[in-house]
């Protein structure tokens, strides 16, 4: 999180999670200076077997993240534009994807 701060995005919410079984988890709710939501999802590996961190982001858990987004989403005042970014971490190497998938 601090690299993402250092990038200027201000911390809103950390786990946020939606109420009852089955819901979802955002690991990370930031915001650009323009105002723009970002839901970050973070996964870690120690090694890129399988398709590293990146790989270990599948359909299901977009779902649920989308889910969880729009249920933080729905309790704001006003609505605001917003984006899913992940960062991936792979032994040492980090990388911060924006953008990363869509609503869609």
């Amino acid at each position: 999180m601090a690299y993402l701060q250092a990038q200027g995005l201000q911390l809103i919410a950390r786990n946020y999670r939606t109420p009852g079984r089955g819901g979802g988890e955002i690991d990370l709710i930031l915001q650009e200076a323009d105002g723009t939501v970002v839901f970050v999802e973070v996964r870690s590996r120690s090694h890129s077997d399988f398709g590293g961190a990146g790989g270990s982001i599948g359909q299901g858990k977009r779902q649920r993240i989308i889910f969880a987004a729009q249920h933080w989403l729905q309790r704001q005042a006003s609505p605001c534009a917003c984006r899913f970014d992940a960062v991936l971490i792979d032994g040492t190497q980090l990388q911060w994807l924006r953008a990363a998938f869509d609503a869609g």
